[in-house]
């Protein structure tokens, strides 16, 4: 299908193309601008102007020339707004408050008991307005709301299906909205990890990644040249429910056998097992203290972990698959049994390039994708395909 816009539509899109160009490249000329995007210089200066108007870039002073008057450097101006991104979990609702270019500013967290969307709401609001109190002055101000879920989301920001927190058909985004009255993006943990990875984390530079969320259940963000696959109806990821028993233990979902009762932290509940507590932060300590009844339950669930990531890898032949979630505290105990079954089972050409690395951002990979849910929505971001 051809693509076809107005004037407005590629002035935006020639303005996100040299907003993007000065976050990535800066600091950097108007004429450097010119070159790297394709884009006439008189185009690239006057949309420039317009950026600075709009506090989004600012001039650092003159760089080096090559002969002629020294040329004003271009700097995108992270500082210029604020976004909130949060994280809810079966267990808790975290929080953080991030300037335009993803750097944490403050960060909080509230324990969930009770899981009916009234009081979970109410707590994300209540959470949302402390961090906005905490936000420095700035020309935008705080700029929107980003949430990750435990579940399917639909483009209009409708939590579909949360099988974790049961769940179904949960308008959160325009609920918050008419609450907090700021723009909210509502995406699936593992879709916001993906982001959060990609943009500031170990995906950097990647064009086909894929981002394993292992904590409550398992999920997974799926970057396919350099954009997030959602599938047909925007569902993609729920890698959590693949089988890998086929006749293994019942799910939540209807299935049997499903990953994440495995490899996640719903391992932790098998009745089989003699361990001495039931989070992974309690679990993470006694394996420091060479805990054998730990130490053994890790590096099952490393196998079991690693048994799904040959079945992905296998499919999808990315360039590296990056573990994040709270069950990436658990690394060091892991990543051995990981390792060796994803080298053993997958097929060799696809071990040819490939990468198995944990979050760069930790446990925080999917809070700070949520905000640059906001982030990339306030500045405008395009993707253009054909």
């Amino acid at each position: 299908m051809a693509i076809t816009g107005d004037q407005a539509l590629v002035k935006k899109i020639n303005k996100s193309i040299i907003l993007s160009t000065i976050r990535e490249h800066a600091p950097l000329s108007r004429a450097r601008v010119s070159e790297l995007t394709g884009l006439n210089k008189a185009t690239v200066s006057n949309l420039v102007t317009e950026l600075i108007e709009n506090h989004l870039v600012t001039e650092l002073g003159p760089g080096q020339s090559s002969g002629g008057r020294k040329p004003l450097m271009l700097l995108f101006n992270n500082t210029a707004g604020y976004a909130v991104g949060i994280e809810l979990t079966v267990a808790k609702l975290r929080g953080v408050l991030t300037d335009l270019a993803g750097n944490i500013v403050h960060e909080t967290s509230l324990p969930l008991t009770d899981h009916d969307i009234p009081s979970v709401t109410a707590r994300i609001i209540t959470m949302t307005k402390q961090l906005q109190t905490e936000a420095p002055l700035s020309p935008h101000g705080v700029i929107g709301i980003g949430v990750g879920v435990p579940g399917m989301v639909d483009e209009e920001g409708t939590i579909l299906f949360a099988p974790n927190l049961g769940w179904n058909t949960v308008p959160l985004a325009s609920m918050l909205e008419e609450e907090l009255g700021l723009p909210v993006t509502i995406d699936n943990e593992a879709n916001a990890g993906a982001s959060g990875e990609l943009h500031f984390g170990a995906g950097k530079g990647m064009r086909h990644l894929i981002y394993i969320s292992a904590g409550s259940g398992i999920g997974s963000g799926i970057m396919i040249d350099g954009g997030l696959y959602k599938g047909a109806w925007g569902y993609a990821g729920e890698t959590g429910h693949m089988s890998i028993d086929a006749e293994g233990k019942q799910c939540t979902c209807g299935n049997r056998g499903c990953w994440e009762l495995y490899a996640s932290e719903k391992a932790y509940s098998d009745p089989n097992l003699q361990i001495p507590a039931g989070t992974t932060a309690e679990l993470v300590a006694y394996a420091e203290q060479g805990d054998p009844a730990v130490l053994e339950l890790y590096r099952s669930i490393g196998h079991r972990l690693g048994i799904g990531i040959t079945n992905i890898v296998n499919s999808f032949n990315p360039e590296r698959i990056i573990v994040g979630g709270p069950l990436s505290e658990a690394r060091d105990y892991m990543e051995d049994s990981l390792q060796q079954v994803v080298a053993k089972r997958t097929l060799p050409y696809h071990m040819r390039s490939l990468q198995i690395s944990f979050a760069q951002l930790g446990s925080k990979s999917t809070l700070i994708g949520s905000a640059y849910g906001a982030i990339s929505q306030f500045l405008g971001h395009i993707r253009v395909s054909a």
